[in-house]
Order: structure tokens, then C-alpha cells, then sequence
């Protein structure tokens, strides 16, 4: 299977990482960056039915498809070839539409999924272009706009629209919560405008290139990313230095001092690597006792820089704490990715992953667990650092009504397979009748 496809790797000479405490990595000359275009997305199209321990083809035949693929993605990205889908062929209608909703872009009702659908699928680069004028960005580091552009569309078509979920339109939606976060007054108030550019930037590209599988599959699967990062925050790592590989590419800051730029990708490295959901207890406990013991000085760079990875985290999972429409519109699209990842597992003889089960794994359940497990305990620490704000209010309003309709749909679910088997699907009606009740 994929451990068994020779891939090309970096170059053996290069020094070797080192982690550091707050996960940030240097080399010889700063970060080590992925070459764009050297790992294709995972197309498992070339995998036959074949088992696991039997031969997919010749390695020389697989090789060659890969090397096309490779050869395919760089000769559009690498040279500053934009797709032609991805140009703004809109009328004035649409674009009227797209920028009354940036002019609400703090909204908290935000709808990703219209605007997307309003910029041709270019939610993602007209955002953060908007964005970055919003804050000031653009003068205060002096960026030229076209490269900037660029850079934008890099990110954005190195996300795989093939993911439900994992996908430019979720990296939006990440970048946007995290706009609204930036803008809490416990934290906007401290903070410089390289906090906040730090902080958009880890979030458009928090997930970039995302196979739609999780860690565990690549590491059971013997993939190449896994052995390059130990089966250590694979796919964080992998996010982080695409990420270095496309800012160095696009030249984007190579107009500032070699030190700026050198922390920016550390930090950078710092902030998406704290999105490894293993490390949720780690960030945790330690937020829980900056805020027991009431010592975060939001003057010092260092405790700005651990409530922006707080920030992060809360906008990555912040799905839960949408409006009702949204977010049961992404929790059906990672349900979605966790299924095509137990299809896929099942297919070749692997254990199936945990919530990958469609027989078992019902979206219901997936969603209580993950509501009460990871992004309550998150949220709520969150609320008293910003002091119960309206918009820490509102969304743990959301995250507790949400969580009533899914037990509710859960209890609907349940008692309708008594009599029919439904395979864990919530049907039209019962969302219908769940819609027409009171929640709480």
C-alpha cells in the first residue's frame, strides 16, 4: 500500500531537526521547508484490491503515475499558473453580494458557505486579502499586493476540494473565527501587527495539502510523511513547512530583515503544530493554570503567543459553536471524510480507525462525543479568559443548543432502528420535526 511506494526525500545531507520546547524546529538556515509539488496528494485511485501484503502493480508503474501527478501539480502552481477556474468570473450581482457580507466579516453568523459560493470558490483568497487590508498588514510590512495574491492562491489550490471537510472552504471558515477572536478586547488590545498576521496566516494554512486521512493511517500505512516526522505530528508538520515552502517560493516577505522572516516560520511552526488535537489535555492544563493562577501578562510576547495557539485551536473545532444550519453542515462533511477513511481501511484488511465506522459510527454520536470530550472543556476556558464576552456567550449558547438537537436526533435515531435500520442516517423528517421543536 502507500508504505510501499517509493517517494523522492529530501536531501539526505540537510541537517538534521531538532524539537524544541514550544515545537518550533530550526536547521542550519532556519526552518527546513517541503518542496511544493515533491509529495502529490494521496490518489488512491492507484491503489488496486489487492490486500495489504500483496503487490500494487510495479513500483516502476506506480512511480511513473506519481511522477505525473507531481509533474501536473508543480507545472500549474509552481511557475504562477492560475487554474482558470479560480479567476473572478462573476457579474456585478455576485460581487455585490460578496462584498456586503466582507463588510459583516465579524459577524459571528458568518456564512462561509454562501460566500464561497459568491466568490466562485475563492472564499479563502478573497478573505484574507480583505483581511489583511482590514488590519493594516499590507502597509505596515510594506507587501506588494500581487505577490501577496499569489501567495494566496498557492495556499488555497494546495487544499484538496476532493476532502468534505478538510478542504480551502474549511480553512476560511478557521480564519474567519479567528478574525473574530483577534478582535476580543482582552486579547486585541495587546496585541502587534505581527501577532496578528501571524495569526491569520496559521489560520488559512493550518491544514494546507490534508490528505483526508488522519495520523494513524499514515503511520499504519508506512507513508513517507509519517517516517519524515516519526510519527510525530505528522500532518501538522507536513501543514507547517508546505506552508515555509510557499512564502520562500512566492517571495512574499523577502523585502524583510533575514531574523524577521526567520521568526515568523518558527513562530508560525509553533502556532500550527499547537492544532495536533493529541496535544489538547498539554494546552489545557496549562491554560487552565495561567487562568487559576491569574499570571498571564498579555505584555509579554510569550503569553501573547500562547493565546494565539488558544485562539486556533478555538477556531479550528469551533464548528460545534456555530449556528445550527452550519454546523451540522460540518459535522455531516468530517463524518463524512471519517467514513471515506474506514471504506478505505476496511477495503485493504486494516482495523478500522476509531468513529470511521459507518455501521456503527453514527454523525449523532460522533458529534456528543466530540462536544463534550474536546470542545466544551476549550470553549469554556476560553470564556472566562475573555470575561464572557457577547461572542463567548453566544457561541457556548450554540455549542449547548447544538448539542441538545444531536442527543435529540440521537434518540430519534434509536428509537427508529428498533423498527427500521436507518445505518446511523438522520432522516428529512426527523429533521423536520427536530427543527419544529423549542430548544433550549
Amino acid at each position: 500500500m502507500c508504505g510501499e511506494i517509493s517517494f523522492d526525500s529530501p536531501d539526505q545531507n540537510a541537517k538534521c531537526v531538532r524539537m524544541l520546547g514550544d515545537a518550533r524546529v530550526r536547521g542550519q538556515t532556519g526552518v527546513l521547508s517541503e518542496r511544493r509539488g515533491s509529495y502529490p496528494f494521496i490518489d488512491f485511485r492507484l491503489l488496486n484490491n489487492s490486500t495489504l501484503s500483496g503487490e500494487i502493480g510495479t513500483k516502476k508503474k506506480v512511480k511513473r503515475l506519481l511522477s505525473f501527478q507531481r509533474y501536473f501539480h508543480a507545472s500549474r502552481l509552481l511557475r504562477g499558473i492560475v487554474p482558470q477556474a479560480s479567476l473572478y468570473l462573476l457579474d456585478e450581482d455576485y460581487l455585490g453580494q460578496a462584498r456586503h457580507m466582507l463588510s459583516k466579516v465579524g459577524m459571528w453568523d458568518f456564512d462561509i458557505f454562501l460566500f464561497d459560493r459568491l466568490t466562485n470558490g475563492n472564499s479563502l483568497v478573497t478573505l484574507l486579502c480583505h483581511l489583511f487590508n482590514v488590519h493594516g498588514l499590507i502597509h505596515h510590512f510594506q507587501l506588494d499586493m500581487v505577490t501577496l495574491h499569489r501567495f494566496l492562491v498557492m495556499v488555497q489550490e494546495d487544499y484538496h476540494s476532493q476532502n468534505p471537510y478538510h478542504n480551502a472552504v474549511h480553512a476560511a471558515d478557521v480564519t474567519q473565527a479567528m478574525h473574530c477572536y483577534l478582535r476580543e478586547p482582552k486579547l486585541a488590545n495587546f496585541l502587534t501587527p505581527s501577532d496578528i498576521m501571524l495569526g491569520l496566516l496559521a489560520a488559512a494554512a493550518h491544514d494546507v495539502d490534508h490528505p483526508g486521512v488522519n495520523q494513524p493511517f499514515l503511520i499504519k500505512t508506512k507513508h513517507h510523511l509519517a517516517s519524515l516526522y516519526q510519527n510525530v505530528s505528522v500532518l501538522e508538520n507536513h501543514h507547517w513547512r508546505s506552508t515555509i515552502g510557499m512564502l520562500r517560493e512566492s517571495r512574499l516577505l523577502a523585502h524583510l530583515p533575514k531574523e524577521v522572516t526567520q521568526d515568523i516560520e518558527q513562530q508560525l511552526g509553533s502556532l500550527i503544530l499547537a492544532t495536533d488535537i493529541n496535544r489538547q489535555n498539554e494546552f489545557l492544563i496549562r491554560l487552565k493554570s495561567h487562568l487559576d493562577n491569574q499570571d498571564l501578562r498579555l505584555e509579554d510576547a510569550q503569553d501573547r503567543h500562547f493565546m494565539l495557539q488558544i485562539a486556533l485551536k478555538c477556531a479550528d473545532i469551533c464548528n460545534p459553536c456555530r449556528l445550527w444550519d452550519l454546523s451540522k453542515q460540518w459535522s455531516e462533511r468530517v463524518c463524512e471524510e471519517f467514513y471515506r477513511q474506514g471504506d478505505l481501511e476496511q477495503k485493504f484488511e486494516l482495523e478500522i480507525s476509531p468513529l470511521c465506522n459507518q455501521q456503527k459510527d453514527t454523525i449523532p454520536s460522533i458529534q456528543i462525543g466530540f462536544m463534550t470530550y474536546i470542545v466544551e472543556p476549550l470553549f469554556e476556558r476560553w470564556a472566562q479568559f475573555t470575561g464572557d464576552t457577547p461572542l463567548s456567550e453566544n457561541m457556548l449558547n450554540h455549542l449547548r443548543r447544538n448539542k441538545a438537537k444531536w442527543r435529540s436526533l440521537l434518540h430519534k435515531q434509536h428509537s427508529s432502528s428498533r423498527s427500521n435500520d436507518h445505518s446511523g442516517q438522520v432522516t428529512g423528517s426527523q429533521e423536520q420535526t427536530l427543527n419544529e421543536e423549542e430548544t433550549p
